[in-house]
This record gives C-alpha cells, sequence and structure tokens, in this order.
C-alpha cells in the first residue's frame, strides 16, 4: 500500500466514523421514543475501503399492520366501555343504588305497608313519596342516557375534526418520502412522521394501507373506503344539538360513504369512531327502550277503568301523552316525562280509593278507610306477567319487577363483557407494542456498545495517519 492510498483510506475512516457517530448519538437522543424507529448506516466497498451507501431505518411491516390494528380495536372498545361506565354511575355505580329496579322495590314495600294499614294517612304519604323517586328515577335515568348519547355525538365532532387535520398533516408527510425516495437522499425522518400519523388516525377509524411506486401510501378504512390517495379523502359530520329520546343523530362520512356503527359488547368496531356510534344509535337508545317500557308498564298497572267508567285513563302515574299506551309497544320517550298525578301529593289517600279522573274512576264508593282491596291489587299486579316489547332485547313477558332487575342486569352484562374485553385487547395492544419496539426501537445497550466500536475504529483510523506521517518524516530526512 503507498502512502498516499493509506492517507486516502483512513479518511475514508474518518468520514465514515463521524458519520456513525452522528447516527448512533441520534439513535440515543430518541432511546423512549415510541415515534422513532433506529437509523442503521449500510457500508459498501470501493477502491478506497468500506464506505456508507445509505441509511437503513428498523422497519417490519407485519408487525405495524398488526399494531395499528391492536390500536384500533382497544381505541374501540375503550371508548364503548366509558359510555357504559357514565351510566353505571348515573344509576349509583357498583351496586346500582339509584336505579329505577330499586326504587321499584322500595314502592312496592311502601303499599305492602299501606295495604296492611290502610287508614293511616302518614304511610299514604309515604307511599306518593316512593311513588315520586321511582318516576324521578325514571327521568334522571333517561336524561343520563341521552347525555351519553350527546357527549358521544360531540366526540364524534371532535373527532372528525382531528381526524381531517391528521389527513392533511399525512398529505404533507407522504408527499416528503415520495420526494425524498426519487432523490436517493435519506427519507427516515419523514418516514417516521408518517408512521406517527397512521398510529394517530388508527385510533379513530380503523385503517388499512397499501404502499406503492416511491414509497407513495393509499389509506383504506377497515370497510374498503379510501380514506387517503394522493390527497385525502373528506370525512363529515353533522353535530346534533341535543337528545331526546326521539332523536336520531347524523352518519359520519367518509368520501360519501356512510360509516357503519360496532356491533356486541365486545365491539367488532375498529378505532372510536365506529364504537361512538354504536354507543350512540345502539346501545343506549337500547337502553332507554327498557326505561320507556317500565314507565309504560307503571301507566298500564295503575290506570284507572272502573264501571261505570269505561274508558281507561292515567290514575298515580301520567306522563306527556296523557294516555294508557297501547300494550307491549315502546313509547319513546315515556320515560323522560313519567310524574305522579299532582292529585296524589295533595290527597294521598286517593291510591287507597281510586278517582283521580273523577267520582266515577273511584273504587272505594264507600269510602271506608280500612278499604285495601285496590292496594292489593296493585301488589298483585307489580308481580304479575305483562307484556314487554321484545325489541328491548329483555323477555316479552314478565312482571314490571322482573323487567326491571332485568334491564339492570342487561346493562351489567354489557359493561362487563366490554369490561373484559377492553382488558384482553389493551393486553395485545401493549404486546404488539412491545414486538414492535424490540425491532424498531433502540437500545440503549447496542448504541453503546456500537459506539464503543467506533471508538476504536477511530484510533486504528488515527494510529495509521500517525505511523504514515512518521514514514513521510523518516523519508524526507533521508532525502534532505
Amino acid at each position: 500500500m503507498s502512502l498516499s492510498s493509506a492517507i486516502n483510506t483512513a479518511q475514508t475512516i474518518f468520514n465514515n466514523t463521524a458519520a456513525q457517530t452522528a447516527l448512533v448519538s441520534k439513535n440515543i437522543q430518541n432511546v423512549g421514543n415510541a415515534d422513532y424507529s433506529r437509523r442503521m448506516a449500510m457500508l459498501g466497498t470501493s477502491g478506497n475501503g468500506a464506505q456508507i451507501v445509505s441509511i437503513q431505518r428498523a422497519q417490519n411491516d407485519a408487525l405495524m399492520r398488526q399494531h395499528s390494528i391492536s390500536i384500533s380495536q382497544a381505541s374501540a372498545q375503550d371508548a364503548l366501555l366509558t359510555g357504559l361506565e357514565a351510566v353505571k354511575a348515573a344509576l349509583g355505580g357498583n351496586g346500582y343504588e339509584t336505579s329505577p329496579s330499586n326504587y321499584l322495590k322500595s314502592f312496592r314495600d311502601s303499599l305492602q305497608t299501606f295495604a296492611a294499614t290502610p287508614g293511616n294517612a302518614s304511610i299514604a304519604a309515604t307511599t306518593v313519596s316512593s311513588a315520586s323517586d321511582l318516576a324521578k328515577s325514571l327521568n334522571k335515568t333517561s336524561a343520563a342516557v341521552q347525555d351519553v348519547r350527546y357527549d358521544a355525538d360531540k366526540e364524534i365532532d371532535a373527532s372528525v375534526q382531528k381526524l381531517n387535520g391528521l389527513l392533511a398533516e399525512f398529505e404533507k408527510a407522504n408527499n416528503a418520502v415520495q420526494g425524498a425516495t426519487a432523490s436517493g437522499s435519506d427519507a427516515s425522518d419523514a418516514l417516521d412522521q408518517r408512521d406517527k400519523l397512521l398510529r394517530q388516525i388508527s385510533e379513530i377509524v380503523g385503517i388499512s394501507t397499501v404502499t406503492r411506486a416511491n414509497n407513495d401510501t393509499v389509506i383504506f378504512t377497515s370497510d374498503g373506503t379510501v380514506l387517503f390517495e394522493n390527497s385525502a379523502r373528506a370525512v363529515t359530520f353533522q353535530p346534533t344539538p341535543g337528545f331526546s329520546a326521539t332523536t336520531t343523530g347524523n352518519a359520519i362520512y367518509v368520501d360519501g360513504v356512510p360509516m357503519k356503527a360496532g356491533k356486541g359488547a365486545d365491539t367488532s368496531a375498529e378505532g372510536k369512531l365506529a364504537s361512538l356510534l354504536q354507543l350512540r344509535d345502539e346501545t343506549a337508545p337500547k337502553f332507554q327502550s327498557q326505561l320507556d317500557e317500565i314507565a309504560r308498564g307503571l301507566v298500564t298497572l295503575f290506570q284507572e277503568n272502573t264501571t261505570p267508567a269505561t274508558t281507561p285513563l292515567p290514575g298515580l302515574f301520567t306522563w306527556a301523552g296523557g294516555t294508557v299506551p297501547a300494550a307491549g309497544t315502546t313509547v319513546p320517550g315515556m320515560a323522560a316525562s313519567l310524574t305522579i298525578n299532582p292529585l296524589a301529593t295533595a290527597n294521598p289517600t286517593l291510591i287507597r280509593d281510586g278517582g283521580f279522573n273523577g267520582a266515577g274512576y273511584k273504587s272505594n264508593t264507600t269510602g271506608s278507610p280500612g278499604y285495601s282491596a285496590l292496594l292489593d291489587g296493585f301488589v298483585t299486579a307489580i308481580g304479575t306477567d305483562m307484556n314487554f316489547d321484545p325489541a328491548t332485547g329483555l323477555d316479552g313477558t314478565s312482571s314490571i319487577l322482573d323487567f326491571s332487575a332485568s334491564s339492570i342486569g342487561w346493562l351489567e352484562e354489557q359493561r362487563s363483557s366490554a369490561s373484559t374485553a377492553n382488558d384482553n385487547k389493551m393486553a395485545l395492544l401493549s404486546r404488539t407494542q412491545d414486538a414492535l419496539s424490540n425491532v424498531t426501537g433502540v437500545s440503549l445497550d447496542e448504541e453503546l456498545s456500537q459506539l464503543l466500536d467506533l471508538e476504536q475504529s477511530y484510533k486504528a483510523s488515527a494510529k495509521l495517519v500517525s505511523t504514515v506521517d512518521a514514514m513521510m518524516a523518516a523519508l524526507l530526512q533521508a532525502v534532505g
């Protein structure tokens, strides 16, 4: 080897070492950064020895896809569980102390006590108070369910706006990746940014991707609708200003195609949007229909229809419609307007005697303070089977007491199943995240070890330069 070639080799080593050291330093700076993929300098041989020919970025497409799916599923499950937990909290938490079912039991107990001592005015007032508490419980629970729907609608609106913003950023990142790829420059930073955006997008909507020439990426939703191709597709949504049991929320459109809601407590949704649609349009309305059926059952059971009056009219319990609804058919929103007849507060003994709708509807025609037949009939009716709308998802034939208990059971089953599924999906997300991090993340031990190797390479180059310098000095001295 000539002295000049030795100097060139040393210079090449210095250049390589400097570039590799800078790369390792950048890796070390990003230890723990989940949005950063490790860089590696790829060396090739030339006339002057090894040279850096490219910078490669650690990646694993299969793990990336699985990680994206896990993010979508976990995000969707969490959104559904959060909504169900909000409904549970409105019912008193773990014991469901403020649920209509509990208040119905208390009201039945009050009726039984009143039937045993029908002449006691104090117990009559207590029974009216229990009936009022039951009606208010249905009102409050109905309002809480509609609040959950409204909150879901607001979160949908915020998420759609965020999604559109992320897609606009993705377009810039994707263009940067294509430009760097086409020019042959390092696209690692742009790829990191693009992958970060894909993870954020997958929290909102389930996605799949296809990579084309020049690293161009196309995004589809999980049901196959184009979300991004060269430019972002429009995701549109019109929020609803308020919700009642009769309100239907607006759809989410991706490039003009309506998004589908998830199904089941272990939701099939990918991304929070589909799960929020499920909560707003299916899960919460189903529970609302159960509340409405309880309200309808109370109006039906306590109606007045006594000879000579033959037209059934609401008695102790009434509602905005002011009629006795048809049997076995849900009246949307009935639970929200259920109330006790104001005459009951002024004259609690009307529960014992009847006559909320006038003398023609009075059962205790003699005015006896010991009359209990009507009260006994109410107590029996609360435990007797009646028809309910099977569209509520509960038994179409049961007592109102059993139906109200089944409603709480249905909600708890949904919540419990959603909680178990949430734990499973979060565990899967954690495992896929760890697996991806093991492949693409930065290991401080490995980087420090590489720094030591680079230090040795630098020392060897320095030794080579000093040796050439000494030989040059000796040569000049010999010829001088």
